[in-house]
């Protein structure tokens, strides 16, 4: 197995010896494309659950809360939809046992966050949604809330991945994100009564079902409370080979809203190694309750990038991306724009 006294980002080769050594399990195949540069795609499993509230278990195990608030099974063989406002916990097919000195993330990938399906992961006893105990072991399972879209998933859709850290980094660097706001389209607001978005097609739905496109005046866009926003960053975004990053929401403080779901850089992204200089990062904007005036070039977002403990194998776009070079885009499910 690796060796995992350096601390930091596990990249490929390190998370495919713990699934080699059987810290990480699944309940099917592993599919090739499934291990990231520096994490690892989740699927679905076989069964969710409709529920009347979101849930911590904090003292017990997932299924035995499931029996205090769900209100009806789904079978996702055939697939199921999953209807905008609900919220919904799924059984995932992977499953952990950790070893010491080993925790891991999770973050929704960047297709669904820009659907605005906001996802995360519950483990056993959890006391926080998306993050996993050292040596944690046993199921994973996965709370859905689409927000603006229903949606349509089933067994194998990948709606999020996991990152896995070996001890605590001494220093992390952070570097602020802007929005651009200029152009002839800023961004793109999500259309409240579209139809569902099959998470499994791509390229097959048309954007304009689904989104309506945004003109600034002056550099500036007013964000309406409960709207769903796709905007880009000013700057572009570089991802070292030996560093991940994440994308976290700027303080309260400064703005009403929620920036990036999907907040995972795997290393390499926007590299002229890689062949993506000038990449943008896209970002997914929920404004609350005040309506907020967005101006060109304000800062929106942190970038917080964390050390790998050794150089992945693969980069970010070795296994074919959507998002390499990316400028302002919509997610993979929608054809380009007027095509």
């Amino acid at each position: 197995m690796s060796d995992f006294s350096v601390p930091g980002i596990l990249p490929c080769q390190s998370i495919e010896a713990l699934i080699a050594a059987g810290a990480i399990s699944s309940a099917t195949a592993w599919e090739p494309d499934q291990v990231q540069p520096a994490s690892l795609d989740l699927r679905l499993g076989g069964k969710a659950w409709r529920v009347r509230a979101s849930f911590l278990p904090r003292h017990g195990t997932v299924r035995e809360r499931l029996e205090e608030v769900a209100m009806h099974a789904l079978d996702l063989g055939p697939g199921a939809v999953l209807e905008r406002g609900c919220v919904y916990i799924a059984e995932l097919q992977e499953a952990l046992k950790l070893p010491k000195g080993i925790s891991a993330r999770a973050n929704p990938k960047s297709s669904t966050g820009r659907v605005d399906v906001f996802v995360r992961v519950i483990t056993d006893h959890g006391h926080a949604f998306d993050d996993v105990d050292e040596g944690y072991a046993g199921p994973l399972y996965m709370e859905i809330a689409p927000q603006t879209f229903s949606v349509l998933v089933r067994t194998g859709t990948r709606l999020n991945q996991l990152r896995l850290k070996s001890g605590v980094p001494e220093r992390l660097r952070t570097e602020s994100v802007g929005v651009d706001l200029t152009g002839e389209i800023a961004g793109y607001r999500g259309r409240r009564h579209a139809p569902v978005v099959d998470l499994d097609n791509i390229e097959g739905h048309d954007p304009r079902d689904f989104w309506e496109p945004l003109v600034p005046r002056d550099g500036k866009l007013l964000l309406d409370p409960g709207e769903f926003y796709i905007l880009a960053s000013k700057q572009a975004v570089e991802i070292p080979v030996m560093e991940a990053a994440e994308m976290t929401p700027i303080d309260p403080s400064v703005g009403e809203f929620r920036v990036h779901y999907a907040g995972f850089f795997d290393p390499g992204f926007g590299t002229d190694e890689q062949h993506g200089k000038g990449s943008k990062g896209v970002l997914e904007v929920r404004s609350h309750e005040t309506p907020f005036i967005l101006e060109d070039g304000q800062t929106v977002a942190r970038l917080v990038y964390e050390p790998l403990t050794e150089r992945p194998t693969r980069l970010y776009g070795d296994l074919g991306s959507h998002y390499q070079r990316q400028g302002l885009k919509l997610s993979k499910h929608f054809r380009i724009w007027g095509a």
